[in-house]
């Protein structure tokens, strides 16, 4: 739910929309307003403001810095997940394939969206805590992630699943070879 919440950055705005309009934010358009943008899809519009996307851009914060408004922890959690799928399977097509610098970049973007979607989830974790607590769910697609799997919210297995993303990211890179990108 939106109610006044403001994206940290147009990507953010992006995955809020592809998880709450039908359609996603394929059909999504940005229009320019004096303090940032909105981001508009199947009669949703999110705003961000210039200060929080330049903020995100500085900091190299794929989805933005802070703790969102929009999205749970658990809603990050599941967008990670997906992002480490589409990697593993673009990977996986990548390597039985001819080098293509497209492809690349693709499943490269892929595992970093993974692992910094794991990191939006941890933003969520108190210091010290072993698990993600109640009020970091908040929609419903959170909760039932939390209820039908509650071990994939612990500190542990969250630092672990960012790790494993990061070392994925590696090892492709590394499988390609340094010049593949560049194909």
């Amino acid at each position: 739910m939106l109610d006044g919440a403001t994206a940290r950055s147009l990507v953010e705005a992006h995955i809020y929309l592809d998880l709450t309009v039908s359609g996603g934010s394929a059909e999504a358009s940005v229009i320019e307003v004096p303090d940032g943008w909105l981001v508009r899809a199947g009669g949703v519009e999110v705003p961000v403001s210039y200060e929080g996307e330049h903020a995100a851009r500085r900091s190299g914060a794929t989805f933005g810095t802070g703790a969102s408004e929009l999205l749970d922890a658990g809603q990050w959690v599941l967008i990670g997940a997906t992002y480490a799928s589409r990697a593993l399977e673009g990977q996986l097509d990548y390597v039985a394939g001819a080098p293509d610098a497209e492809r690349f970049r693709a499943v490269e973007t892929d595992w970093i969206y993974a692992a910094d979607a794991v990191a939006e989830a941890l933003k969520f974790l108190p210091e010290g805590a072993a698990e993600l607590p109640p009020e970091a769910f908040w929609t419903e697609m959170g909760r039932s992630a939390r209820e039908a799997d509650p071990g994939r919210f612990t500190r542990a297995k969250l630092e672990s699943d960012h790790a494993f993303f990061r070392q994925s990211l590696g090892d492709f890179r590394r499988i390609a070879g340094p010049a593949a990108g560049d194909r």
